[in-house]
């Protein structure tokens, strides 16, 4: 598996990926509607700016998870929900915290995200409520270092 900073063209892959991987990870904690709302369009728009903060996981050429970071701070990390287990958020995570990554946002009650960031030395800083797809949602906010 190789990491690599992410080009133009990676985008409607990486809008697939985020689509599939966003309804696994989200399912039991987001409203349907909104899931159905966060689909490769949707995805397609938000990359098209932002793109070049990027990073792209590939196994055998083939796009299997992102991370987007901004400032230090990780904005999103998915891996294609096929890819499980291959370490790839592992490898993602280990080159955000390379470049510099200090802090990131969960959903509280991801619970499986929670495991894997605590796993690997993040540790919770705050909890709190936010707004997010029109409803007040609990979130933490974690560090590294």
């Amino acid at each position: 598996m190789i990491v690599r900073p992410a080009r133009f063209e990676d985008i409607p892959t990486l809008a697939a990926i985020a689509e599939r991987s966003y309804r696994a990870a989200f399912a039991g904690i987001l409203e349907e509607e909104v899931l159905t709302g966060r689909d490769a369009a949707f995805f397609s728009e938000r990359f098209a700016s932002s793109w070049e903060r990027m990073l792209v996981a590939l196994e055998n050429d083939a796009q299997i998870g992102f991370l987007l970071m901004t400032d230090g701070h990780i904005d999103m990390l998915f891996m294609d929900p096929d890819a499980g287990g291959k370490g790839v958020g592992a490898r993602l995570l280990a080159e955000a915290e390379a470049r510099g990554a200090k802090s990131l946002e969960c959903f509280r009650d991801n619970h499986g995200a929670r495991r894997f960031y605590e796993r690997y030395g993040w540790r919770v800083k705050r909890e709190y409520a936010r707004e997010f797809a029109g409803r007040g949602r609990s979130f933490v906010f974690y560090e590294k270092g």
